[in-house]
């Protein structure tokens, strides 16, 4: 068995139907159900034998102890964490709370239950998901972040992600603790909440509202499709390196307002407008505090080391999630839960 934290969540949800598709062994899946988190994500496994869900607070150390003990996982992957950047900056106190001392919490019942509790300890591995806004901002012709890149992160958000990810190092190279980080670009596809911006876009041009884009829509993320992410993932958990950093991004370094762009092309296609295009409901407004102006990720150690590759470019995938969630806008108008 393996423990899922936040498996209720975008990526850890994804994470668990691709798991649950591709593998027999069981999964027990923790998540606290915050406003990010649903079980509608789940709904198509919640019956499944091989997946067992508890709604709980990774900082309920007496609660993750015994989930440790009674299931014997030989595995946990720790996605549960506050992420968005807006939310970190008018409220960075639960980012705090769930991204640094819940990572701790776990990391402290892990490392009981490794010492203490479990039998055959040449197989148990903690992996930790984090996020390439740890190492800061680029510059247009800067290279891109690698794993040894310094971290400089901007925001509450990526500061406690940061901070989680220095914790999760220091368990390795202070208890022994047999852990693997990875960090990765922005992702994209079915569940994601819809404060995202594809998501937004998406949802938003479907209601024929404005499509409100930050400063001047130059800001450039790596986008990397959901699906790569969980493939990528249960690489690194059969095959990384016991206390390695890997770094996971879909080769698709765009501007925002190039994003927009495409979604909006998309959908005059796929599902288009009675009068006009989706882009004549562009707008621009006032851009956030500290955003950063562009990420990128190299993740040649990844692809070489462990001959991971995404599979899907970035259109590709935009198209998949376009066409998830209009399925979803469909049913929604039939009055049927998606």
């Amino acid at each position: 068995m393996i423990i899922v934290t936040g498996g209720a969540g975008f990526i850890g949800s994804n994470f668990v139907l691709d798991w649950l598709a591709q593998e027999d062994e069981p999964i027990l899946n923790i998540d606290k159900l915050t406003y990010a988190g649903h079980l509608e994500n789940l709904k198509t496994v919640i019956n499944d034998p091989r997946h067992t869900f508890v709604q709980e607070d990774i900082n309920n150390r007496k609660v993750i102890d015994s989930l440790l003990i009674t299931h014997q996982p030989r595995a946990i992957v720790h996605f549960a964490a506050e992420s968005h950047v807006d939310r970190s900056i008018t409220g960075p106190a639960e980012f705090i709370q769930t991204n640094i001392l819940g990572t701790f919490n776990l990391l402290e019942a892990a490392r009981e239950y490794y010492a203490k509790h479990l039998n055959n300890k040449s197989d148990f591995k903690f992996l930790h998901v984090s996020t390439d806004e740890v190492y800061g901002s680029l510059g247009d012709q800067d290279p891109a972040f690698t794993e040894t890149t310094p971290y400089a992160p901007n925001s509450p958000y990526s500061a406690s992600k940061a901070s989680s990810d220095h914790l999760v190092r220091a368990y390795f190279h202070t208890y022994n603790l047999p852990v693997l980080t990875t960090n990765c670009s922005n992702n994209y596809g079915p569940y994601q909440y819809g404060e995202k911006l594809i998501p937004l876009m998406i949802q938003t041009a479907l209601q024929e509202k404005s499509l409100p884009i930050y400063g001047d829509g130059k800001n450039i993320r790596d986008w990397l499709y959901v699906s790569d992410h969980c493939s990528a993932i249960r690489t690194v958990l059969s095959k990384g390196t016991l206390g390695d950093v890997y770094n996971i991004g879909g080769n698709a370094e765009k501007d925002n307002l190039t994003v927009v762009h495409k979604i909006c092309e998309l959908l005059d296609e796929i599902y288009p407008r009675k009068k006009g295009s989706y882009k004549d409901l562009i707008s621009f407004v006032t851009d956030r505090p500290g955003h950063d102006k562009r990420y990128a990720i190299n993740s040649t150690k990844i692809q070489k080391e462990l001959n991971w590759a995404p599979q899907e470019n970035f259109e590709s995938g935009l198209r998949k999630t376009i066409h998830w969630y209009l399925q979803k806008w469909n049913l929604q108008k039939m009055g049927i839960s998606a």
